[in-house]
């Protein structure tokens, strides 16, 4: 060990080391958030897509001539997928923080 190493810390040096260390933590943190807000705006693509192929399936079903039981179907299929496009669509929300707000 050097002198320096056992020489006792101050207060400012001490302060120094836990801005550093939140620092860190901070840019570690928005490096995750950053991860979170591309997956999910990656996987609201990749689900939309042969989402909305599967709804306009449907609604094509329905438009033509179906027996009851199976019109039913169909209308269960567009239903669910409808429920997960709105599951789909809360996604949106990840964003970014307004960084212009939360700067004061």
């Amino acid at each position: 060990m050097t002198d320096e190493e056992d020489a006792p810390r101050t207060g400012d040096e001490r302060r120094g080391e836990e801005a550093d260390a939140l620092r860190r933590l901070l840019a570690e943190c928005e490096t995750r958030q950053n991860e979170t807000i591309v997956l999910a705006a990656r996987l609201r693509h990749e689900i939309n897509n042969p989402l909305t192929g599967l709804l306009g399936q449907t609604q094509l079903l329905l438009r033509g001539k179906l027996g009851d039981a199976e019109r039913r179907r169909v209308q269960t299929i567009e239903q669910l997928a409808m429920r997960i496009k709105d599951s789909v669509a809360e996604l949106r929300h990840i964003q970014p923080p307004d960084k212009t707000n939360s700067q004061s």
